[in-house]
């Protein structure tokens, strides 16, 4: 079935994406309430059904027509944090056109819905604040759980839902309650790339105050205005969101999201074997990576059991992509978990890490540290001398310190393969390790590079360079890796992307949901029933459960 093309077939599933829609709203309330709310495309025996004459300009114009006003509109705008605003308010008003108008220029926009542009919306949250969007939890008030998850539907009303407590946001820290807009961001994501129906989403944030001096101090701030809340009170609050998220909502799915180092893992191995849950900077971050090397180590005729991987930045991503880096080769090259690790260094703030630094190490950290008397007495443990020691195939950045890899590093590392992997992946841009220009400069433009945040193609000697940018069991995530390392372009020619373009991002997504529940049915964890054996019908009932930005017919229950 073509990409896009509705199916009918299987228009009876709960979640299909065509067919007409029930609607018992009328008048102002249904033009309110933006996943109903046509707007100017409501058709003339719409308007009269639904009580919609005189409150419409009379024209009757089509999706299209929509979108050419709204970007015009979009345009007009200043700056990025303004046109942040206006899309935040289009999709407060209208889901479909939101949706339409970004699809039609998602790679123009999709910097300024997500990363960097989003990160300068959160950090100005209470001050831009204009309309609640998603469920605000707070640890002072924690009797009313269950009151404020109901308030966002039943049971089955709700299958997706992403939660942070704002402490470690995109590069910039805490942002405490205005951690609900990268919640949001991710569930926009979601809909975009996989087609996850909006409606069906749920962005969650957990206050536990906030330890962000200049938040304490703004008399704008709309969380609660106290030093972050810590231990046994901290966890038994989390907890009591999950239980109550599961009751209420038994088949979502939860996303754990920017958590702060000491908890994010923490949280995610309490979790993962008794719920369906996800930690996005452990172990998304690490998948899209995986993928990325995968394909970067075929092109460079680098066998999985060789490599060498230097990670510079061992917080909540770094040691996520440390983790799934070593199952990969534990997976691939028929080695124990410890043999895989010993390919792996990683590199904080103080330098390599190693086990002589003992509690200053936490529990994703330790697995990976070195012995110091593997390492030379004389020899420093900086990023710079890491490399000149260890010669690595692949450089990964996560340390959200900009231009640390600089020019004497990077040229260190070329010095010793013939085509260096190198991924700054630290966002927003501005906390880049480096930029891709430069890289191909200092390599002779034989790196191999992705990014962490959007970056247009580089020119050298006449030649363009794409930059690719950024209960689930093991195999699962496996599963997804090869799905998405299958797509890579640089397969095909060295000089495309690592990882496939954005707006191939749907059809991708469902090579990867084939791959995933294929996976899921052979290790009989999958929820759903009737689901199809064969490959290519199996695509098509993906296809017709994935929300497309369309305005769907309304009818009166």
């Amino acid at each position: 079935m073509p990409p896009g093309k509705p199916s009918f077939r299987f228009k009876h599933l709960p979640r299909a994406a065509s067919g007409p829609l029930r609607c018992s709203l009328t008048g102002q309330l249904l033009l309110s309430l933006p996943q109903y709310n046509k707007g100017s495309a409501f058709p003339n025996d719409e308007r009269k059904r639904f009580k919609l004459h005189g409150l419409l300009p009379p024209k009757v114009q089509t999706l299209e027509e929509q979108v050419d006003r709204a970007y015009q509109q979009y345009s007009s705008c200043g700056d990025d944090l303004a046109k942040n605003s206006f899309m935040a308010s289009m999709k407060a008003q209208n889901e479909v056109l939101y949706y339409k108008l970004l699809q039609t220029h998602l790679k123009e926009m999709f910097s300024i819905i997500y990363t960097p542009t989003e990160g300068d919306a959160i950090q100005n949250y209470s001050r831009l604040y204009r309309k609640p969007e998603g469920c605000f939890l707070n640890i002072r008030d924690q009797d009313s759980l269950d009151e404020c998850l109901a308030a966002n539907g039943n049971a089955e009303d709700v299958d997706y839902i992403v939660v942070s407590d704002g402490e470690e946001i995109l590069g910039i820290g805490d942002q405490g309650v205005g951690a609900i807009l990268i919640s949001a961001a991710k569930l926009a994501i979601a809909t975009l790339c996989a087609g996850i129906h909006p409606s069906r989403q749920l962005p969650v944030v957990l206050d536990c105050g906030t330890n962000n001096k200049d938040l304490l101090e703004n008399e704008l701030y709309l969380g609660l205005q106290e030093p972050r809340v810590r231990g046994k009170e901290y966890d038994d609050f989390v907890d009591k969101f999950v239980r109550a998220a599961r009751k209420r909502y038994p088949n979502a799915y939860i996303h754990f999201e920017d958590f702060g180092l000491h908890n994010a893992r923490r949280i995610l191995d309490r979790y993962q074997s008794e719920i369906s849950c996800f930690n996005d900077d452990i172990q998304g971050t690490g998948c899209v990576t995986l993928a990325a090397v995968l394909s970067a180590l075929q092109i460079s005729d680098i066998r999985i059991q060789d490599v060498r991987v230097a990670i510079f930045g061992s917080g909540t991503a770094g040691m996520g992509i440390a983790d799934q880096l070593a199952d990969a080769i534990v997976a691939k090259a028929d080695k124990s978990k410890e043999d895989a690790r010993k390919q792996i260094w990683c590199i904080d703030k103080a330098g390599l890490l190693l086990k002589s630094q003992g509690d200053e190490l936490n529990p994703a950290q330790v697995p990976f540290a070195k012995d110091a008397s593997e390492w030379p007495g004389d020899e420093q443990h900086d990023l710079f001398s890491v490399i000149k020691h260890i010669k690595p195939h692949v450089l990964i950045g996560t340390s959200t310190k900009p231009n640390a890899f600089d020019e004497r590093v990077v040229r260190e590392m070329a010095k010793h393969v013939k085509r260096p992997i190198i991924l700054p992946l630290s966002n927003p841009t501005r906390l880049h390790e480096a930029k891709p220009k430069d890289l191909f400069n200092w390599t002779d433009g034989k790196a191999l590079v992705a990014t962490g945040s959007p970056f247009p193609p580089v020119e050298y000697q006449g030649k363009t360079f794409d930059i690719g940018n950024r209960l689930l069991s093991k195999n699962m995530l496996v599963a997804a890796v090869e799905a998405l390392k299958s797509k890579s372009p640089a397969l095909e020619d060295p000089a495309r992307a690592l990882l496939p373009d954005i707006e191939d991002v749907r059809e991708v997504s469902v090579e990867i949901a084939a791959r995933v529940i294929r996976c899921a049915v052979e290790e009989g964890l999958a929820q759903e029933k009737d689901i199809p054996r064969d490959d290519a019908e199996l695509r098509e009932w993906i296809r017709a459960q994935m929300w497309a930005p369309v305005y769907r017919p309304l009818v009166r229950p």
